[in-house]
């Protein structure tokens, strides 16, 4: 029950920060691209964005899984994590177009988007969507 309030409490206050700002970024870009100009290196085949809060109880839950990520795949996966409920994250959560948190969006070696999953997301099934472009 308590994991029910939980989730209900951060879908909600998601719903009241998105609600806020929605008028004030009408002349934001939408692409599906990181914002930041950085030169991605030639090996790097997949970047994970983790889009979620350091206070959302399912997000806490996936930060040892992005930590694992980020070492093991080192030099072929970039692990990225923007907490939406900041002023620095919150831009992000309207240019990825989320709906709930945590939401992992995967992004090819050209920035496209290739696969998008909603909630906590098993390492497991994590790997298999890496592997869908050549992780090793």
């Amino acid at each position: 029950m308590m994991k029910k309030i939980a989730f209900l409490l951060c879908i909600g206050l998601l719903a009241m920060v998105l609600q806020g700002a929605c008028g004030n970024d009408d002349n934001k870009s939408n692409n599906n691209t990181t914002t930041k100009e950085e030169k991605k290196p030639a090996d790097i085949k997949v970047t994970f964005i983790e889009l979620g809060s350091v206070r959302c109880i399912p997000c806490k839950k996936m930060q040892p899984i992005m930590e694992e990520i980020k070492k093991e795949y080192e030099g072929q996966v970039k692990v990225v994590f923007h907490d939406v409920w900041t002023e620095e994250g919150r831009p992000f959560a309207y240019q990825f177009r989320i709906r709930v948190i945590p939401t992992q969006v995967f992004l090819d070696k050209d920035g496209n988007e290739y696969f998008r999953h909603e909630g906590f997301f098993p390492k497991e099934e994590l790997v298999k969507v890496l592997k869908q472009k050549g992780v090793k």
